[in-house]
């Protein structure tokens, strides 16, 4: 053929980092089929359901078996029962949002990679590491990123001080994934500060806010001026088990403006062009979800991951191994023993005792020689799990 492609897909790797890691896995498992492999790499959940969202899936399956109470099309913004559902959640939290600055979607993922559909080429500042989306979408659009180095000399929190005073797009995750890291109030307001003077747009990723426990912010909301600068992404994957059942939010505040226009009538543009909205039998178990019932049951499960932290992180002390996360975070962010590289380190855990984790290098540059291991899976792996790491490290 003689058309054109996307020249900027030469600019990302060839495969996806959880793709190399699968491919390392099959093919230890083809050469070791006896051996029992424990994952603690990728952050999919492992509990089911909660009772209410299961309930409610069911209520609406009934309802698409009826002609009078049989939906079609969703709304490509969300149904207005979820929007208003999600607004009463943030209210429960202490931040006050318009149900139609709420945009519902299959996810924060998703949503994360398209947004780029909506702005123009601006100089875009990502922290390193980094979850691989915030990469991958903008080299895909031929974007110029400037790396923020996040180390262990900042807490893996890097913050706006010594940027040049100009304009960026901004990425910010808390909890970070994949450092468990997570800013405070007072971090998040210079942030916002820098943004709100420097005329910039900040992406805040708040997929795990669910997991905070101290006093930490649990949406960017909560921080004066906020409202002018930020755009928030929110996911029910993490939260209520939704890896496997697809739904998530956006929020557009809107005070969200650059050239005279709204993002929110641009987000809104673009999402009716290019998406279908959300079933409404997963919209429905979303409502229930962030209900004060359906949040109390989901948060029982985020207590039982925290707790695999807890144990995660009670070894990694006993081993002296330094790390971040694990306290407000579902993944513990930890510095490789023996100055191992990450896939040295990962290829020593997954053929001496079966585990696998995730290289931080994966992450990008400055996760070179620190690991991911995520508290997601069921408590008798996590205790078989520590078990081999302690009679190996």
């Amino acid at each position: 053929m003689k058309i054109r492609i996307n020249e900027h897909f030469g600019d990302i790797k060839e495969s996806y980092l959880f793709s190399d890691i699968a491919k390392r896995v099959n093919a230890y498992s083809e050469a070791n089929p006896g051996k029992k492999i424990i994952r603690l790499g990728i952050g999919d959940v492992t509990l089911p359901l909660t009772p209410a969202v299961i309930a409610a899936m069911h209520r609406a399956v009934d309802e698409m078996a009826s002609a009078d109470t049989f939906r079609g099309y969703a709304p490509e913004y969300g149904y207005d029962f979820l929007r208003e559902a999600i607004a009463d959640y943030y209210a429960r939290l202490g931040v006050n949002l318009r149900a139609g600055e709420i945009f519902v979607s299959d996810g924060a993922k998703s949503d994360i990679g398209n947004f780029v559909d909506i702005l123009g080429n601006n100089d875009i500042l990502i922290p390193d590491p980094v979850y691989p989306v915030y990469v991958d979408s903008n080299l895909m659009s031929g974007r110029r990123i400037t790396y923020l180095e996040a180390n262990a000399g900042n807490g893996f929190l890097p913050m706006p001080d010594g940027l040049p005073e100009k304009p960026y797009v901004i990425y910010l995750c808390s909890p970070n994934n994949p450092t468990g890291a997570v800013y405070s109030a007072a971090q998040l307001g210079e942030w916002v500060a820098f943004a709100l003077q420097t005329g910039s747009l900040i992406l805040f990723d708040s997929a795990y806010e669910s997991y905070i426990s101290g006093d930490y912010p649990h949406s960017v909301y909560a921080v004066e001026g906020a409202r002018s600068c930020v755009v928030e992404f929110c996911s029910l994957s993490k939260t209520a088990g939704f890896t496997g059942t697809r739904c998530g939010w956006t929020v557009l505040p809107e005070e969200l403006e650059a050239g005279g226009v709204k993002l929110g009538r641009l987000w809104a543009r673009r999402q009716a062009t290019k998406f279908n909205g959300v079933p409404y039998v997963v919209q429905r178990a979303a409502e229930a979800a962030v209900s004060a019932q359906g949040h109390a049951e989901a948060m029982e499960h985020v207590r039982y991951y925290m707790e695999n932290a807890r144990i995660l992180a009670d070894f990694l002390r006993e081993k002296g191994i330094w790390f971040t996360g694990g306290e407000n975070s579902p993944y513990l962010w930890l510095r490789c023993p023996g100055k191992m590289g990450s896939w040295e380190f990962f290829d020593y855990l997954l053929q001496n005792v079966q585990i696998v984790g995730t290289p931080g290098e994966g992450f990008g540059k400055c996760g070179e020689g620190y690991f991911r291991l995520t508290a997601f899976g069921r408590r008798e792996a996590t205790e078989e799990a520590v078990a081999r790491l302690r009679n190996l490290l």
